[in-house]
């Protein structure tokens, strides 16, 4: 059961980045008014709004990328996942902390969840170990 469970945790994870592609990419408005990622204290002044931008789209596609594909491991009984999903939590939380505006309003708007749950992931993963899912 638990192998079910984190398999389909972590595939529902990877799609939300897609979300985050979305309003990125400006195909979507999460909620009206947000401009996530404009005005990344890394990468704004330095960039431009429209690499932030695309940067920032290709960030998401490819955390997206990675926590499917450590789903799929789960689901395919494959002792990789572990490792692609660690790579893919801390590259998630990285980029999400990076797209930051420096802003504590509307925090959970701009990724604060997501970076709770990348952390969580990783607690999990390499410091507690869990789950293990016998192979």
């Amino acid at each position: 059961m638990w192998q079910i469970v984190t398999g389909v945790f972590l595939v529902l994870h990877g799609l939300v980045h897609l979300l985050y592609l979305g309003q990125s990419a400006r195909l979507f408005e999460l909620q009206p008014g947000m401009v996530w990622p404009d005005g990344s204290w890394a990468f704004s002044k330095l960039l431009g709004y429209e690499a932030n931008r695309i940067l920032a789209s290709v960030s998401m596609i490819l955390a997206a990328i990675g926590f499917v594909a450590g789903g799929i491991g789960v689901f395919a009984t494959q002792g990789w996942w572990r490792s692609v999903v660690a790579g893919s939590a801390a590259f998630s939380a990285v980029v999400l902390i990076l797209f930051w505006d420096r802003q504590v309003q509307m925090l959970a708007n701009k990724g604060g969840i997501g970076l709770l749950i990348n952390l969580a992931i990783l607690i999990a993963l390499l410091v507690v170990r869990w789950p293990r899912l016998g192979f």
